[in-house]
């Protein structure tokens, strides 16, 4: 069925609608389709490519009735053979779906059908890519050292590592399509953009480091097998040859490394076409050595090996293995006898050890029937520089004045262990990624990685344990641990095993080696392209771009440049620890994204791979992190150290990604979980903090008024505890659904400025006063609830059109009291600091009128943790009345303040009986007569309303029917059954007038109320008081008096609280919840 459809408008039977009427109703249903998609039910549509219709015409869409029912739908959702034509045919679907790996805008190209199937597309790439240098050069060394059982203990642990990678990497694999990106695709849509990016860049660095070890590899075999000649640096003495050695692979190293990037730059299609002839080469190789074991077992091949009492003795110094030779019936000595006597004379002077030990000549390759196997079962582990020896063969030690290092023994050139040679052998088996990085190009990626990687991995592993036991079963002891083969004329040990010839394996190991070095090159770049395109690492993004075709060129300089790092080293057996820590850093992290995604159980975890477990990936993820530590402890804290600082680079500057990976869900089950356990209830006096509900107030352009508000809840939690922002909109949230939406957005922009952490609700109420209500009741969730209101005091709150008025204010108060949280009104708030400013003196004074649970207390404690308040001392007062001893008063504070481990200065102010001033009268009864006044000015406006509604319900009635209007009046009340006349509305107008007059003579002859006038003294001498001892206080924090319970004084309240604070700059008001919220105990 087509996707697409073109109508032909037909004109209408009964003529031409007007053009100026039809591009009116045109606009009319616009505006209602935007409005429709902008708000409709509340639910905005998820950005998906499968909802992606803007570019259908609406009214050409839907020629039948059968789905007229879903039309509606139909604008924002296609038909569902639509989508599916899409998937089928790979078109119009972004790579990676809905994680928006390519630009969202563009669209995907039609992609050729992939052709590869499981051996060629996987089983073969990971063969190669696991098979390689460490095979040919160091096994053999590998087997000699370790011993047959402890070489089989670390090959198994390193293939058990890969295979449990393969099964969690399977699962991953299998779960959707994997595009290009392979490993790094899967860890970080698995994991999340932190993880994702930090893992893929050590795989990255992993990958390269590989190149630089192949690179080495290639000049090893080129330099001590094929063409020693060839080397730059000769040794000028005895002993310099490592060092020599060192430096022409740096030399080589940077020629070929520069050759090899000409060559990806210039001609990739080419290596990757000489894959297979690599691979061949390999796989030739192994076939070699096991015809040579075979034929070991028939005919052992003759490479006899020189040994001076137990020593080995290396054989590029000389010829004939024997002291003297019978030369036309003459005895005379050897060139053997030159390199350990002054002369060439039979009684010359000798090293002493040369002198009591025999030469001897053994086989090196006895053959797999020999029973040499039985000798080479147990580790032979040395020092730096100690000579290779034969333990079961007889030596006569002697007194060696001569340094031995002139000697043409076989020497070891670093110091063996256990852990070095795990690490050196790890790389071995990395490469299991590479059917994983070809999933764009299978035909079916979900069944052919996991059968391909896994026989991979199987093959190789039983390659490599076969050949431990083959090569301890096979050749000598010494041989083995005679890493350049120097005892068996230079040849590579593994090579004097093959068949026909060594030189299958040296040729076959050389352009192995060169073609993954090539692979190395070219994949790495290709990695470090796809994560900075995804843009979620700023530093790296332009490593992003490259040629008009897509290949990265920047990322190919880069990573020749890191390449040239692992050149200079110049070891191979110092390159291979390093990139073993990247490569068990990223195999650790598939594990951990498989194990994590198996454990929460997300509804979109359905692996078609279905031999796996949780166990086995966690299991898989302790050997990785164990091998880690046993292969090189400060190369896994170093590489650690480096994944964890992009991970925090990532979170601290990185784009926001919403990939829904597992750290994601996994978050959420955390936090599930912790609320399930927190008690519903108030916590432990010892836990408890100030979890805020912050009440803005927004302006007409939903822009927060009092910003300062948010830099004050920044610095009183200092990004602990919980903190809700929360506001109030006025109307029905159909109608103020984009208001709302552009109020978060303005309030959560204000937080991160002010560096607010926490969440934001804006409620839409068709009052007010019930917004900040439901805000009070609903907010939070579970155990995670704010025990803290903190508001602006209303400034303009005598203004009777202010929209938070007074009435407002006071229900909030009481609301706060009936639900048992603590409320804070910060009064003067555009007073208050910024988090840019710093008091570098001053106080922070508090006015302990009566105990609120310690909340006085608490707040400058917390406020003096912050940069802001740090340097400003805390001073408390607290009043004294007539009867207290002050004295007293004042010692018993210092000491309640000592438990508290509270420092502050401690005063204790007296405030005596007076009588009431004329002042507090006065300003009494100003109070009085103002809110009487506003009153009446009310009642009258109210009775005026009145009589409006009555003439507006008069004239309504006198354009009804005489039935209607008769049956209206028989419904109508008493008092509203009655006929105006001119005469009675101007009567009843000067009888309203009459009515105000008198009241407002009342006003005026009133007398104060005597509770009023009390309250008002108290507000005036406190004040008072107040003022003489922090008029110059940084902060003063104070008791706030709770609302009387008669509600017809509300009005005087604000009053009371308004000179209660009078003359000061900034006031916290601070009301406390009823509970202890500090103590003295620990």
């Amino acid at each position: 069925m087509p996707t697409n459809f073109t109508v032909v408008p037909v004109e209408a039977q009964g003529g031409e609608r007007d053009s100026a009427e039809r591009d009116a109703w045109r606009q009319e249903e616009e505006e209602e389709d935007n409005r429709d998609r902008s708000c409709g039910d509340g639910v905005s549509r998820e950005s998906s490519p499968f909802i992606n219709s803007a570019e259908m015409d609406r009214g050409n869409m839907y020629e039948g009735k059968n789905m007229a029912l879903f039309e509606e739908e139909m604008d924002s959702n296609p038909m569902v053979s639509s989508l599916l034509n899409k998937l089928a045919n790979y078109t119009n679907v972004t790579q990676g779906v809905v994680e928006h790996e390519a630009d969202e805008d563009s669209k995907r190209k039609e992609v050729k059908v992939p052709r590869m199937g499981t051996f060629i597309g996987v089983y073969l790439p990971c063969l190669q890519n696991i098979l390689g240098v460490i095979l040919f050069l160091r096994l053999t060394w590998i087997v000699g050292t370790a011993g047959v059982l402890e070489s089989f203990i670390i090959v198994f642990m390193c293939c058990a590592c890969t295979m449990l990678t393969a099964i969690s990497m399977s699962a991953i694999a299998t779960n959707g399509v994997v595009p290009a990106g392979g490993s790094y695709y899967m860890i970080s849509r698995s994991l999340g953009p932190e993880f994702g990016g930090a893992v893929g860049l050590c795989f990255y660095l992993g990958t390269t480091f590989a190149g630089a070890m192949y690179i080495l590899g290639t000049i090893e075999i080129l330099l001590t097998y094929i063409s020693p000649s060839a080397a730059i640096f000769k040794a000028e003495e005895v002993g310099e040859e490592t060092e020599a050695m060192l430096n022409n692979m740096r030399v080589y190293g940077t020629c070929i490394i520069i050759l090899m990037a000409i060559v990806v730059f210039v001609g990739v299609k080419y290596v990757n076409k000489l894959a297979l002839v690599f691979l061949a080469c390999v796989i030739l190789s192994i076939i070699a050595i096991y015809a040579g074991v075979i034929k070991t077992a028939i005919d052992p091949p003759d490479f006899p090996i020189c040994l001076l009492g137990n020593r080995t003795l290396s054989k590029r110094s000389f010829d004939v293995c024997a002291k003297f030779t019978e030369r036309n019936n003459e005895t005379k000595t050897t060139n053997l006898w030159l390199l350990f006597c002054n002369s060439s004379l039979p009684t010359a002077m000798c090293d002493d050890y040369f002198s009591l030990n025999n030469v001897t000549e053994i086989q090196g390759i006895p053959g797999i029937l020999s029973g040499v196997l039985i000798d080479n079962l147990w580790s032979t582990y040395s020092e730096k520089g100690s000579i290779v020896e034969k333990k079961s063969q007889p030596s006569i030690s002697g007194s060696e004045d001569i340094k031995i290092g002139g000697r043409p023994y076989v020497f070891t050139d670093i110091m063996t262990y256990f852990t070095v040679l795990v690490g050196i052998y790890f790389p071995s088996v990395t490469g299991i990624m590479a059917g994983s990085n070809r999933s764009g190009d299978l035909k079916d990626a979900q069944k052919s990685i996991p059968t391909g990687t896994i026989l991979a991995i199987s093959t190789t592993s039983f390659i490599y344990l076969s050949c431990i036991v083959l090569f301890g079963a096979c050749i000598e002891g010494v041989v083995l641990r005679d890493k350049f083969g120097e005892a068996v004329d230079g040849n590579l040990v593994v090579g004097t095993l093959a068949w026909p010839s060594p030189w299958v394996i040296v040729i076959g190991s050389f352009f192995s080696t060169c073609g993954a070095g090539l692979q190395s090159l070219t994949g790495a770049p290709r990695l470090l392209q796809a994560i900075a395109r995804d843009g979620i690492v700023p530093f790296i993004q332009v490593f992003g771009h490259g040629k008009a075709n897509g290949e990265p060129t920047w990322a190919l300089l880069l990573t020749a440049a890191i390449c040239e790092i692992g050149i200079l080293i110049a070891s191979l057996d110092n390159v291979a620890p390093i990139l073993s820590m990247f490569f068990l850093m990223c195999y650790m992290f598939v594990n951990l994204a498989c194990a994590v995604q198996t454990l929460l159980r997300t509804p979109n975890w359905r692996p078609r791979f279905k031999y796996y477990h949780w166990t086995l990936s966690f299991l898989g993820m302790s050997l990785c992190l164990a091998l880690m530590f046993i292969c090189s402890w400060y190369y896994a804290l170093i590489a650690m150290l480096i994944a964890g600082c992009i991970y925090k680079y990532i979170e601290y500057r990185g784009a926001e990604k919403e990939w829904g990976d597992g750290i994601r869900g996994l978050s959420l089950n955390a936090a599930r979980y912790a609320l399930l356990r927190v008690e519903d209830g108030p916590p432990h006096t010892k836990n408890w903090r100030p979890q805020l509900l912050v009440l803005l107030n927004l302006d007409c352009e939903q822009l927060v008024k009092h910003p300062r508000l948010l830099s004050f809840t920044s610095q009183l939690k200092a990004g602990k505890g919980l903190t809700i922002v929360g506001s109030v909109l006025q109307g029905t949230y159909l109608d103020r659904c984009v208001e709302t939406q552009k109020a978060e957005e303005n309030v959560k922009a204000l937080m991160g400025v002010e560096k607010t952490k926490g969440f934001c609700q804006i409620v839409v109420s068709p009052s007010f006063r019930d917004g900040i209500s439901h805000l009070i009741q609903s907010a939070g969730l579970g155990g995670m609830k704010h025990n803290t209101v903190l508001m602006a005091w209303p400034q303009s709150w005598k203004q009777t059109e202010n929209h938070f008025s007074w009435k407002n204010f006071v229900d909030t108060v009481r609301e706060t009291t009936a639900a048992q949280q603590a409320l804070l009104v910060a009064k003067n708030i555009d007073l208050f600091p910024t988090n840019q400013e710093r008091f570098t003196e001053g106080n922070i004074d508090i006015w302990w009128i009566v105990h609120d649970g310690g909340m006085l207390m608490l707040l400058p404690f917390l406020l003096r943790q912050h940069k802001v308040w740090r340097k400003c001392k805390m001073r408390i007062f607290t009043v004294a009345q007539m009867d207290d001893n002050s004295i007293q008063m004042k010692k018993d504070l210092q000491m309640f303040l000592y438990h508290l481990r509270l420092n502050a200065e401690v005063e204790v102010v007296e405030m005596f009986e007076n009588d009431i001033s004329a002042f507090t009268y006065e300003k009494t009864l100003m109070m009085e007569q103002r809110s009487q006044m506003l009153k009446q000015m009310q009642l009258s406006k109210n009775e005026r309303e009145r009589e409006a509604q009555l003439i507006h319900d008069r004239n309504t009635a006198s354009r009804s029917a005489p039935a209607v209007k008769a049956s209206v009046a028989a419904a109508m009340p008493e008092k509203v059954q009655m006929t105006w006349t001119k005469e009675k509305f101007v009567a009843e107008k000067h009888k309203n007038k009459d009515t105000n007059v008198s009241g407002f003579k009342d006003i005026f002859s009133m007398k104060p109320n005597q509770s009023n006038v009390r309250r008002m003294h108290t507000a005036v001498k406190l004040n008072g008081v107040v003022l003489n001892k922090s008029q110059h206080a940084q902060l003063v924090l104070l008791n706030m008096p709770g609302p009387p319970k008669n509600r017809k004084g509300d009005e005087n309240y604000m009053e009371f609280l308004e000179v209660l604070t009078e003359g000061l700059d900034r006031v916290l008001l601070v009301r406390g919840s009823g509970r202890e919220v500090i103590t003295i105990y620990s």
